[in-house]
């Protein structure tokens, strides 16, 4: 070993794996919440632990999955977490909860050019490369899950398809839910169980039916905008408002934060 200029010995090198055991558990979490509260740097985070950035990127991939994993509170219930749709379809019909739906899409990286699937992320909406993902709130906008989190070139309705939605809705006939105008079909197969806005009348519609439409439509609105409220705090997270880490990653990136978020909530 080389000494330093002081005449001392060198301290020997540490690789990185000496390196990680300098983040105990908790450091990790918090280093982990950080990341995903304000977006910020790995690199920058290393420099305040005074740690290698691979160390505080292990810990996020350590920390991270397990925060996706929990699942979401439900409100009054300490210890019961939601993890599945079927779970809140269960917790709805045993409890009487009316479900709102809502789809969210967050801006991510764009795709390699010529690589396959690369125009699956482009949104139909907002012409960017999104992801969308399904949130359900109750009454009060308190999350209850988050999920069927796809590409955003799919059609919010057929996300939640996916999820199999529409067989919870047959096997808990008294589950209703109100929903915006892009799970329409959900509601003209679901008539009595989901309430989606009034369709616009046409051109030549009288005076009268127009005003009624606009009266039905502010207030299945003003009913279902509790859910507009919950996708509102889940952005207030850095990463939902645009997401700039890898793409396989935001997946667990949303779920966490809409885990956390729903923590809060629930205690409303």
């Amino acid at each position: 070993m080389r000494p330093d200029y002081h005449g001392n010995p060198a301290s020997p090198k540490r690789t990185s794996h000496e390196r990680a055991h300098q983040l105990v558990f908790t450091d990790r979490v918090i280093a982990t919440l950080v990341i995903l509260r304000f977006q910020l740097p790995h690199a920058a985070l290393a420099v305040f632990y005074g740690v290698d950035r691979s160390t505080v990127t292990r810990a996020v991939h350590e920390i991270r999955p397990l925060l996706a994993a929990r699942g979401f509170a439900v409100p009054g219930e300490a210890g019961l977490r939601l993890h599945t749709l079927a779970d809140v379809f269960a917790y709805a019909s045993a409890k009487g909860v009316e479900l709102r739906l809502d789809g969210t899409e967050v801006r991510v990286r764009r795709p390699k050019a010529g690589g396959p699937g690369r125009r699956a992320f482009v949104s139909g909406k907002i012409r960017q490369n999104t992801k969308k993902a399904t949130v359900v709130t109750d009454g009060q906008g308190r999350t209850l899950w988050t999920g069927a989190i796809r590409p955003g070139r799919m059609h919010d309705q057929t996300a939640v398809k996916t999820e199999g939605i529409e067989a919870l809705f047959e096997q808990y006939p008294q589950v209703k839910a109100k929903v915006d105008a892009g799970y329409r079909g959900l509601a003209k197969r679901f008539p009595d169980q989901v309430t989606a806005p009034p369709k616009k009348p046409a051109k030549d519609a009288s005076a009268e039916e127009i005003t009624g439409w606009e009266e039905a439509r502010k207030k299945q609105s003003s009913e279902r905008i509790c859910v507009e409220h919950a996708n509102a705090e889940h952005k207030q997270w850095r990463p939902l408002q645009r997401y700039l880490g890898r793409r396989e990653y935001y997946d667990q990136t949303h779920l966490a934060i809409a885990g956390l978020v729903s923590d809060r909530a629930a205690e409303r």
